[in-house]
């Protein structure tokens, strides 16, 4: 086992750290538009657009992200009328962004749920459109209940992201799997993805907990 190896390429593994500091930030994006959308369509006083928010979630949550990837990679480019052909960067921000979008739509409604009824109907009253007083005073307040599940879903979606190696992309596992595969010392190189992993996931949980101590107060 040659340890050199890991100073040799750290360079790539930076690299590698970059892409998936990339792909994990726009999933994250993708995920809170999508996710704070369907979490109001959740809660609405329309039934159908319930029933609809409700299907979007138990359907992602339950399929796995590997299969929803490959999907997006591998199926669709394949379909006979409208074949869609995409890269594998963006194939992962949409398959990582849409599968965490359910999690984060089951947090925000709980965050919703929270609040006191209240709140909404004296928004209503008034004056304020259903769309107003859910952006202007409940969501917010949700916001501030969901800190911890959001905090753990946005960490799940970074270690997540490793998935995309399975697409050919030189993320950090995938170059660490490149390096090992080219060196045969696969132990170093998975230290040092290892450790490329911590460095994204150890402040975002730092900054979870500090956010959630001062909501708190």
């Amino acid at each position: 086992m040659d340890w050199s190896v890991l100073a040799q390429n750290a360079g790539a593994l930076a690299q590698g750290l970059l892409v998936t500091l990339e792909v994990s930030a726009l999933a994250l994006v993708l995920a809170l538009v999508l996710g704070v959308l369907v979490a109001v369509a959740r809660v609405a006083p329309s039934g159908p657009l319930r029933g609809a928010a409700a299907t979007y979630v138990e359907v992602l949550r339950n399929i796995p992200l590997l299969v929803q990837l490959f999907f997006l990679f591998f199926a669709l480019p394949t379909l006979p009328l409208f074949p869609i052909r995409l890269d594998p960067f963006t194939c992962g921000v949409v398959a990582l962004g849409v599968y965490s979008s359910a999690f984060v739509a089951e947090a925000i409604r709980s965050g919703i749920a929270a609040v006191a009824r209240g709140q909404l109907e004296a928004a209503l009253a008034s004056g304020l459109t259903y769309a107003t007083a859910m952006r202007l005073v409940i969501l917010p307040q949700a916001f501030a209940k969901t800190i911890p599940p959001l905090g753990n879903t946005v960490l799940n979606l970074i270690k997540n992201s490793s998935i995309v190696a399975t697409i050919s992309m030189y993320d950090l596992l995938g170059t660490a799997l490149q390096v090992g595969a080219r060196t045969f010392d696969y132990v170093p190189m998975f230290v040092g993805s290892a450790i490329g992993y911590l460095i994204l996931t150890l402040p975002t949980a730092y900054g979870a907990n500090a956010l959630e101590r001062r909501l708190s107060r």
